[in-house]
C-alpha cells in the first residue's frame, strides 16, 4: 500500500469524513490576504488575529522544521436529526456546531490518536503538529490548496460531499506524501449568503467584516453590541448559520454519525442525541446563576460567550421578539444585572409595547448610576414613547 493510502486509510478509521494531502509551502496569498483584511480594520474585534499570528500560520515549515506535507481533515457535524424547526415562544437560535460537545478537543483527541496509529503502522516515530481553529495555521488556505473544498462567497470552506458543515484539522508532518490536486469548482454566479446575512457582513465576494458578523456579536464580543445591528440579529443567541442554511451546496449535504455520542448531556446522565442545545428558553438563560450556566454548559462552546455575554445576548433576542411575556425577567435584570446586562434589558424593554415596561425604564432612569446604562435607558424611553405617540 502506498504511504498516500495508508494515511488516508487510518484517517478515515479514526472517523474523519474526508482527508486530503497539501504541501508544507508557504500560503502566499492567503497570508497577504489575511494581512490586508487586518490592515482594512475587517478583523477588528480580535486581537489575537495579528499580523504575527497570520505570518507564522501561512508557513508550515515555522510550526514544524523539517515539515514537508499538511493532512488535511474534515469531521462532518450535521446529524440526520439536525433539521430545522421554527423557533418555540421565547427561545434563541444556536448555530449547529455548538450543539456539540466542544469540538477542539473531540478532533485532537482524534488526531493525536491518528498520529499515533500512523507511527505505529509504519514502524517509526512521525514528526508531527496538529491544529484546529484555536492555533496559528491558516486551516482554511490548506483546505482549499488541498483539495478538501473551495472557498465559499461567505468565506466558508464547502466541501462537495458534506457541504460547510464541517470542523477543519491539519496535521503538518515530515513525512513526504504526494500533494493532492485543488478542485477546480467555484459558486459561480451565486450570491445567496451575501444577499441572506441580515446584518450585511459580506462586505464584498469572499470578504467579511467581522464585526457586523453574528458569530463575532455574540461569541468574541465582549462588549455592548451596537444599537444599529441588534434589532438584526434575530432570535440567535449563540453563532449563525443563515449564509450556511440557504447555500445551495448544503442542501445535499451528508450527514454524518460522527459526533452523535459527543452531544452534552444532564450530569449524571448518559449521552442524548440532542442535547436540546438547538433552541434555548431565553428567560431561562436571562435568569441562570454563574454557576448554573457552567453547570449547563460546561464541555460546549457556548462557554466561550461566557456567562454575561449568554445573558446579553439573551437580550437582545427577547428585545427581537418583543414578548409582553419577558418583561418580568428583564425588569429584573434591568435592577440586578451586570451594567452589561442592564444596558441591553433596558434596549429590550424599550422594544416591548406594553405599560409595565415602560414603567420599568422610568423607574430606572431615577435609580441608575452607571452613565453608559443610564443612556440606554433614556434612549429605550424615548423609542418606546415615540411608538406611542405614532
Amino acid at each position: 500500500m502506498e504511504l498516500e493510502e495508508i494515511v488516508k486509510k487510518l484517517a478515515l478509521e479514526q472517523g474523519f469524513d474526508l482527508v486530503r494531502v497539501t504541501s508544507a509551502q508557504e500560503f502566499q496569498r492567503d497570508k497577504d490576504e489575511a494581512l490586508e483584511r487586518i490592515g482594512d480594520g475587517l478583523m477588528d474585534g480580535l486581537p489575537w488575529f495579528d499580523e504575527s499570528r497570520v505570518r507564522r500560520g501561512a508557513d508550515p515549515k515555522s510550526l514544524l522544521p523539517g515539515a514537508k506535507s499538511v493532512i488535511c481533515l474534515g469531521l462532518s457535524y450535521l446529524a440526520a436529526e439536525d433539521e430545522e424547526c421554527p423557533s418555540p415562544p421565547a427561545h434563541g437560535r444556536v448555530a449547529r456546531y455548538a450543539r456539540l460537545r466542544d469540538y477542539h478537543r473531540v478532533m485532537k483527541r482524534r488526531m493525536r490518536e491518528f498520529v499515533g496509529g500512523l507511527s505505529e503502522a509504519l514502524g517509526a516515530q512521525v514528526s508531527a503538529r496538529w491544529y484546529v481553529d484555536d492555533g496559528p495555521m491558516l486551516d482554511r488556505a490548506a483546505a482549499n490548496r488541498s483539495g478538501l473544498g473551495w472557498f465559499g462567497k461567505n468565506t466558508n470552506i464547502l466541501t462537495p460531499t458534506h457541504g460547510s458543515w464541517v470542523f477543519l484539522g491539519q496535521i503538518i508532518t515530515d513525512l513526504q506524501l504526494t500533494p493532492d490536486i485543488p478542485l477546480a469548482k467555484t459558486c459561480g454566479e451565486c450570491v445567496r449568503c451575501i444577499d441572506a446575512c441580515p446584518t450585511g457582513a459580506i462586505v464584498a465576494p469572499y470578504v467579511l467584516d467581522n464585526t457586523r458578523c453574528i458569530s463575532y456579536l455574540t461569541i468574541e464580543n465582549r462588549g455592548p453590541i451596537p444599537r444599529e445591528l441588534r434589532p438584526l440579529m434575530l432570535d440567535w443567541v449563540f453563532g449563525c448559520d443563515i449564509c450556511q442554511d440557504v447555500c445551495p451546496v448544503n442542501r445535499k449535504a451528508a450527514a454524518s454519525d460522527a459526533f452523535i455520542w459527543e452531544r452534552p448531556s444532564a450530569p449524571g446522565r448518559m449521552p442524548v442525541r440532542n442535547g436540546g442545545m438547538a433552541m434555548l428558553d431565553l428567560v431561562e438563560l436571562l435568569q441562570m446563576t454563574e454557576d448554573e450556566f457552567r453547570l449547563r454548559f460546561s464541555g460546549t462552546p457556548v462557554m466561550r460567550a461566557k456567562w454575561d455575554g449568554m445573558r446579553r445576548n439573551a437580550c437582545v433576542a427577547l428585545g427581537n421578539l418583543a414578548d409582553p411575556a419577558s418583561v418580568p425577567a428583564l425588569q429584573e435584570a434591568l435592577k440586578a444585572g451586570t451594567p452589561l446586562v442592564r444596558s441591553h434589558a433596558a434596549w429590550a424593554l424599550g422594544k416591548t409595547d406594553c405599560g409595565q415596561a415602560r414603567s420599568a425604564l422610568r423607574v430606572a432612569e431615577v435609580q441608575e448610576q452607571d452613565q453608559d446604562v443610564l443612556e440606554e435607558v433614556r434612549a429605550a424611553i424615548q423609542e418606546s414613547e415615540a411608538r406611542l405617540v405614532s
